[in-house]
This record gives structure tokens, C-alpha cells and sequence, in this order.
């Protein structure tokens, strides 16, 4: 199996878990935690930041020493937007379940930026719409770099099913602004009905050989993660099942320049 894929774990409490120092990074991290109504999850965010997104389900919040109340409206993350909580660095977080939950905890580095903890609702959040025909996708901005933070992006996509995205093939993986950064990102899929697949590759320019130093083909399931440390990351979701992934993406600036794969680059004036 692919080390860049992450299999869904049965169970409750954190079934997911990546950091720098098992991605072999150095910026994101995710965890996803599954809880029960009633169960609670805390932490301190020490030296990095976090963007507590309800993936599903309604949760009390706390963070940074603020109350945020009952949130959450969502059952799945097919029905629409979801409500997160922004937590600063060196500041302490809970989040007591309601009803069954899926917490990702999405973070980056802090650096120092003394930004206070912040409810981001569900009002507050932009939609785009992104590609044409079986390449169109909808994409919700839950922290995009308009918003402040110290290194995080965060992203939520649905794919309906028979259509790809994250494509043509693109990629942000040298610090070369205006023209490309470099940002490590995970992806965290669902799929919409659960027995479901979809494919991501993940892969590098070929060399004068032809041969890439990173080639990886995915079959990804509901509640997978894949991590994207560099390379091009396109998806296919497969008819009949509409994939969800969010996103999490942190580099040494925050800001998304992209590089489309010079090859297929004539599909986005087709």
C-alpha cells in the first residue's frame, strides 16, 4: 500500500492522525476524530495554530478562552457548509459532542501572528463554482488566505461522481513566488453513498529518462486520507458516488500559486 495513503480506522475518538514528523514534512498536520454524544476532546495547540472544522454533527466549543456555544448544523458533509472554530497558537481548546461528530482538527505553525480565537460560520464562508462540464466542482473557502491566520488554508470540495478535480494536473511544490509556492496538503475524502471509491494520483514531472521520482495511484474510500508532500495531486470520483475531501495546506507563506502540468494545460481554453 501507498505510504501517502492513510486507510480509514474503525472505532471512535482520533482516527486519524498526521503530523510533520510521520508525514515526513513540515507544516501540516490533521487528526479526525469520531466521537459519540457526550464525549469530549480537548488539547492545547502549543506552538501551532488550528481551524477546528465539524465535519459533521453539532458540538459545544470552547477555545482560547473563549465559549462559542452549541454549533454545527450538518449531518454530512454532503448538506452544505460546515461551522469551525479558529484557535491561535499556545491556546486550549474542547469540544463536547451533541451528537455523533466528525472533528478534523486542521493545523500549521504559528508564528506569533496574536490573533484571537474566532467562530467561522457557515454565513461567513464563500462558494465557488470550478471547471466546466465533468470537470466542474464546488468548492467551500472555510480559511482561505483572505481570512487572517499564521499558516493555515483550508478547503472543502465536493466532486459529483464521474467527474475529476484537482485537474488538469496541478502543483505547489517549489518556493518560487509569484509563479509557485510550496505547500504541503492532505486530503481527508468521504464519499456519498459510503461504499464508494474514487482514485487520486500523486506524482512528479518525469525526468530526461522518463522516469518520476514520485508515481503513486490511489484507490481512496470513505474516511481515507492521502498526503500530498509534493507533485501533482489530481481525483476521479467514480459514477454514482459523489466525493467530499477537505483540504489542509501550510507552507513557508501563506499564499496558493499553482503550476498546471505543462501538458495538459490546453484543457483549461478547451
Amino acid at each position: 500500500m501507498s505510504k501517502l495513503l492513510v486507510k480509514k480506522q474503525a472505532g471512535r475518538g482520533r482516527v486519524a492522525h498526521v503530523t510533520p514528523e510521520n508525514a515526513g514534512w513540515t507544516f501540516v498536520g490533521f487528526d479526525l476524530h469520531r466521537l459519540k454524544a457526550g464525549d469530549t476532546v480537548s488539547e492545547n495547540t502549543v506552538g501551532r495554530e488550528a481551524c477546528l472544522v465539524l465535519v459533521s454533527g453539532k458540538a459545544k466549543v470552547s477555545a482560547g478562552g473563549k465559549e462559542f456555544g452549541l454549533i454545527g448544523e450538518r449531518m454530512n458533509p454532503f448538506e452544505g457548509k460546515p461551522w469551525s472554530v479558529y484557535v491561535p497558537e499556545k491556546s486550549d481548546w474542547t469540544v463536547t459532542a451533541d451528537t455523533d461528530v466528525e472533528l478534523a482538527v486542521c493545523s500549521a505553525p504559528g508564528l506569533g501572528g496574536g490573533l484571537p480565537a474566532r467562530l467561522i460560520a457557515p454565513d461567513d464562508l464563500g462558494q465557488e463554482t470550478r471547471g466546466k462540464g465533468t470537470n466542474t466542482r464546488y468548492v467551500t473557502n472555510v480559511l482561505p488566505e483572505g481570512q487572517p491566520a499564521d499558516s493555515l488554508l483550508v478547503v472543502e470540495v465536493i466532486t459529483p461522481g464521474g467527474h475529476t478535480s484537482s485537474y488538469p494536473p496541478h502543483k505547489h511544490d517549489r518556493d518560487d513566488l509569484p509563479r509557485e509556492s510550496y505547500l504541503e496538503e492532505t486530503y481527508y475524502h468521504r464519499l456519498n453513498p459510503p461504499q464508494g471509491f474514487a482514485f487520486q494520483r500523486v506524482y512528479t514531472d518525469a525526468d530526461a529518462q522518463g522516469k518520476r521520482e514520485l508515481d503513486e495511484v490511489m484507490a481512496v474510500e470513505d474516511g481515507d486520507v492521502v498526503l500530498v508532500p509534493r507533485g501533482y495531486h489530481p481525483c476521479a470520483a467514480c459514477h454514482g458516488y459523489d466525493l467530499y475531501y477537505l483540504n489542509v495546506m501550510a507552507g513557508p507563506k501563506r499564499t496558493w500559486k499553482f503550476h498546471n502540468a505543462p501538458e495538459h494545460e490546453w484543457l483549461m481554453k478547451a
